[in-house]
């Protein structure tokens, strides 16, 4: 997936953000790494205004750092920040299921059925981005149905942290089981279950905070491990 290329000069600072977003969160855009508008105006063919804009934005959501008249790079990866996103999404999500499930019609059924089928072949080839892009528009049919524009915000704004995480982390075989449970969600909505539709939904989203968790102790394994390293070099007089 290559995010940072020209775009439509529609929309334009809209369109940046959404650039810079995916190259941050599939890793082109590395944790750490250095961005500068002028350079990501020229890849991507626009002026530095929306870049500047766009830039903004990402730091509001905790994707880009900035020390004024010092730097601006990608932050690095905070897998509490990611939990506390996860807790936020999943709420949004149950809340989205509860609302629009009575809503729902055939055509939002099947529009489901087709992403989550898109979820699974993606997922058994390994495509990462077109797994969660077919997942984000499986799940975005309950958000936009639900009509309510404040859940819709919420999670637009959280969610990119959470996928970041996935990208790193992304394993087939717990993708492949979020496929038979987003089947399940698509059966509940058929139904008009919308309290076994937001039982599942919470399941679903609850399993990112599990890999949040997860990501965290590999963190602190990963610091007491260097710092044992640290200690020994120490004692032996290593530099």
């Amino acid at each position: 997936m290559e995010a940072l290329r020209p775009v439509p000069r529609t929309l334009l600072r809209d369109t940046a953000y959404a650039a810079i977003r995916d190259a941050i969160v599939c890793g082109e855009l590395p944790p750490g790494d250095a961005v500068r508008d002028a350079d990501l105006a020229e890849r991507l063919g626009l002026s530095r205004a929306p870049v500047r804009a766009a830039l903004a934005r990402l730091a509001e959501e905790g994707l880009v750092e900035t020390k004024p008249q010092s730097y601006t790079r990608v932050t690095r990866l905070d897998p509490r920040a990611v939990r506390e996103a996860a807790v936020v999404v999943r709420a949004m999500h149950e809340l989205a299921a509860r609302a629009a499930v009575p809503r729902l019609t055939p055509e939002d059924v099947t529009a489901m059925r087709r992403a989550n089928a898109r979820f699974e072949e993606a997922t058994r080839g390994g495509d990462v981005g077109e797994a969660l892009r077919a997942d984000d528009e499986l799940h975005d049919v309950l958000v936009r149905v639900c009509g309510n524009r404040a859940v819709a915000a919420t999670i637009a704004r959280h969610t990119p942290l959470i996928r970041r995480l996935e990208w790193r982390q992304f394993a087939e075989a717990s993708a492949l089981e979020s496929a038979a449970l987003h089947a399940r969600l698509i059966d509940a909505c058929a139904g008009a279950d919308a309290e076994e539709a937001a039982r599942i939904t919470a399941r679903i989203w609850r399993a990112l905070e599990e890999l949040a968790d997860e990501s965290h102790e590999q963190d602190k394994s990963g610091e007491v491990f260097r710092s044992r390293t640290s200690d020994v070099r120490d004692e032996s007089g290593m530099n």
